[in-house]
């Protein structure tokens, strides 16, 4: 089975496939080239990774193998905490590169809002996406706070915030703010790690579609219009989370999904982070 993923625009004109493959927690080495090899085979043209993952490498490794033109898959990495500065980040970004033995990528995301240099990192985003090195350029794990400052000085808008999201943690007002600035919005973590697969709700409307728990998660986030990116290193599951374009959830199961919002934040929450 192969799938073709619709693509949602950025504000460059990139158009970035609404379901990626996530890399977080991949084991370095053949498991995370297993599983990019086999999302380009299954259709996925989008692969989210990041220095601090150890799997650049391996990600670069698995699409140099691969059939996939370069130019069809839509490669993100980020910059890591220490790497925060002008000089460091731009050092940072060309480690990466080579590491994924690109001489680009098509995102670049500062990956969390670490206090003191990150102006001086956007400054670096902002010449890497002048110069070529970066497609596009963007931000991680940025709440309102975090994007109002930015907002305030930034020469280019983000292109992007990646942040947590599941019908258990919608960060409603960041996302009225991405939208308002013409940020997209990229969903982490969007089967919450598996923590609610299980739940009543979730499990009730997997029944009436005929559809899975983690697909009923993915199709929420993509009719709010979110990126995806579901993680996993099997096959079966990678082909799974990608079949989500055949199928629409009414509604009324919108509306039951939207009705869970908990403030389940499965990893470091950036809430409150100065």
């Amino acid at each position: 089975m192969s799938v073709t993923t619709p693509r949602s625009a950025l504000a460059t004109g990139a158009l970035l496939p609404q379901v990626g493959l996530g890399v977080y927690l991949s084991p370095a080495g053949a498991a995370t080239r297993d599983a990019v090899t086999a999302a380009l085979e299954l259709g996925y043209r989008h692969v989210d990774t990041a220095r601090i993952y150890n799997n650049e490498a391996d990600v670069g490794a698995a699409l140099r193998a691969s059939s996939v033109p370069r130019d069809q898959v839509f490669v993100t990495t980020k910059l890591w905490n220490d790497d925060h500065g002008y000089d460091t980040a731009l050092r940072a970004l060309d480690a990466s590169l080579s590491r994924l033995g690109l001489d680009r990528v098509d995102l670049y995301l500062i990956h969390w809002p670490v206090p003191g240099k990150r102006r001086d990192s956007w400054r670096a985003l902002e010449r890497a996406f002048a110069d070529g090195k970066a497609r596009a350029i963007g931000v991680s794990n940025y709440l309102v706070p975090h994007l109002r400052e930015l907002l305030g000085e930034a020469k280019v808008v983000p292109h992007v915030n990646q942040i947590e999201l599941s019908p258990f943690l919608q960060r409603r007002d960041t996302c009225a703010l991405c939208r308002e600035h013409g940020i997209a919005i990229e969903a982490y973590s969007p089967l919450t790690r598996g923590q609610r697969l299980r739940h009543p709700a979730i499990a009730a409307i997997a029944r009436a579609t005929g559809r899975t728990a983690a697909q009923v998660l993915l199709r929420w986030g993509i009719q709010h219009g979110f990126i995806v990116l579901p993680k996993s290193v099997h096959r079966e599951r990678i082909a799974e989370n990608a079949a989500v374009f055949d199928f629409a959830l009414d509604a009324a199961a919108m509306a039951r999904l939207d009705e869970l919002e908990e403030g389940l934040a499965t990893g470091w929450d950036p809430d409150g982070a100065p």
